[in-house]
């Protein structure tokens, strides 16, 4: 009897490595990277910058730019904005793990200008990812996070402290802008590696220049509850004159960016168009309106600034007609299809269904192809080193030169976004921006520093709203960014109440997955709620 037992046993077993035998393949840990190359991983992960579906839907249509001001939401319709803080959570932490294994993999490779490389371009992208998503929701689970795949004693991360995360990050930043070497010899692995960059396209000297940056970004966002820490780094990056994204060198246009092109990248946008056609919420808003057009004529004689034919366009009888920033019950609700894909036809452009309020730009939302993902401009840098100059922060006050790099931001984000729309084309007819609206000859950067020039404030308090009013409108496709201003200065254009929204609840699933971790956060932090401040925000 146990002869028999024994058998059956012996042959079991057999058969069982038997049918095994062809399927390593599928036993393989589908969490687990057994067969992604170096860059294949790093091409998932600059693909991750792009906002998610969910969250340009109910995060920046419906929530971002209303608490910016950038825009008017004619209507909240739409309050079920867990669908995108789940896909922006979601969105980071899928990513991480990748990231995770990247850092893995780099550490075992010899140490070589090009590992370094690597590894310097890795930590870049991680801190924007990083930064973002902390500066939306505060306190994150970051040092302990990412490595469940690795170890499942790691599945229930901690969250960190914000003032931690950015020390780190920054301290990340510093290491990739100094150890970048764009001198040496191009060599392997990084010539495979550099293949699949599509922010910079391996160019080292570009992403030596987003590093420091962000740095200054990030520094000057956090300067009201470290000082000394900020000042050390604005003073580091200007003092010694660090490569940074240029919007203008001296007098000589640059107009670099961190951008991410999706024709040039072999894919098409699809996410704006949907987000915008399926809200059609949004329209141009009186607040924005009055930092373009010095009158309310809505023949728009009395616009001024160029980038308003850039980023609105007039209502269905070519009015420029704001929308109330602050409507009240007798202002006449939105209508018509502004963001309808029938507009994208030789002969439909201009019917917008009785749209009684001027729409945001077609082309800016429906060009798939040549409208990118915004990360950072050189005009951005300007304005952050102007705040700098004309307060002192990190280099001694210098009224002059804070004018400087004012009025080069200007020019930088006036030439940059005029240069954009003269590429923008609808993807289907290939209708071209400039096949249907003309922008004024007379209206340029001169025609904004007539109004904006810091001569014309007549004190320094609106000098420095002069900054802050222009770097807002810069971020006008950014609206993570404007809003983090907004909350950091309380001093962006504003109709009203001042700014009471300063963060984004965490998402349900949190409580479903890692909820005593969620908790303690909730505790430390004081809430979770849309009024608790963030760690960096003045007065927290």
């Amino acid at each position: 009897m146990k002869l028999k037992y024994f058998l059956l046993f012996l042959s079991s077993v057999l058969m069982l490595a038997s049918c095994r035998k062809d399927f390593e393949e599928i036993d393989n840990n589908p969490q687990g990277f057994t067969t992604a190359s170096d860059g294949s991983l790093f091409n998932g992960i600059i693909q991750s910058l792009l906002p998610t579906w969910n969250e340009q839907f109910y995060i920046n249509n419906e929530i971002l730019y209303a608490q910016t001001q950038q825009a008017a939401l004619t209507k909240s319709a739409w309050g079920n904005f867990t669908l995108g803080t789940e896909d922006m959570w979601s969105n980071y932490y899928k990513t991480l793990p990748a990231i995770r294994e990247l850092e893995k993999r780099i550490a075992t490779y010899p140490e070589t200008p090009a590992t370094t490389n690597m590894k310097a371009m890795l930590l870049i992208v991680r801190a924007y990812k990083t930064f973002k998503l902390t500066d939306i929701f505060g306190d994150i689970p970051y040092s302990a996070a990412g490595y469940g795949y690795q170890d499942l004693g790691k599945l229930y991360p901690v969250y960190d402290d914000q003032r931690d995360i950015y020390l780190s990050l920054l301290d990340d930043l510093a290491w990739a802008a100094e150890n970048i070497n764009d001198t040496a010899a191009i060599a392997e692995p990084f010539t495979t590696f550099a293949n699949f960059d599509k922010l910079f396209n391996g160019r080292r000297d570009m992403w030596r220049k987003f590093a420091n940056s962000l740095r200054l970004r990030h520094a000057m966002r956090m300067a009201e509850k470290e000082p000394q820490l900020a000042s050390a780094i604005i003073g580091d990056i200007i003092e010694n004159n660090l490569p940074v994204i240029y919007g203008y060198d001296f007098i000589t246009p640059v107009l670099e960016s961190a951008c991410i092109w999706p024709g040039a990248n072999g894919f098409s946008n699809e996410s704006v168009s949907w987000s915008f056609r399926e809200h059609n919420g949004l329209r141009m808003g009186s607040n924005i309106w009055h930092q373009f057009s010095n009158t309310d004529d809505p023949a728009g004689s009395g616009i001024f600034d160029p980038r308003a034919y850039i980023f609105f366009e007039g209502d269905q009888n070519e009015q420029w007609i704001p929308f109330p920033q602050i409507p009240d019950q007798g202002t006449p609700s939105a209508q018509g299809i502004p963001y309808g894909s029938h507009r994208d036809d030789m002969g439909n452009y201009h019917i917008k269904n009785n749209v009684n309020y001027s729409p945001f730009n077609f082309f800016i939302i429906a060009d798939e192809n040549n409208m990118p993902v915004i990360l950072m401009t050189g005009a951005e840098v300007h304005f952050i080193k102007a705040e700098a100059y004309f307060r002192g922060i990190g280099v001694a006050e210098d009224k002059s030169a804070a004018d400087i790099e004012y009025m080069n931001g200007i020019n930088a984000s006036v030439e940059w976004w005029i240069n954009l729309a003269d590429r923008l084309r609808l993807p289907i007819s290939g209708v071209k921006f400039t096949d249907k609206i003309t922008i004024p000859q007379n209206l340029n950067a001169a025609s904004v520093l007539m109004k904006f020039g810091s001569w014309n404030a007549v004190s320094d308090e609106e000098k420095l709203r002069f900054i802050y009013t222009q770097r807002w409108i810069d971020a006008f496709r950014q609206p993570w960014e404007a809003y983090a201003e907004a909350r950091r200065t309380g001093m962006t254009p504003r109709e009203g109440d001042p700014i009471a929204h300063f963060r984004m609840p965490y998402p349900p699933s949190e409580n479903q997955y890692n909820a005593a971790n969620l908790n303690d956060a909730r505790l430390k932090q004081g809430g979770d709620e849309p009024g608790i401040k963030i760690w960096w925000i003045p007065g927290n």
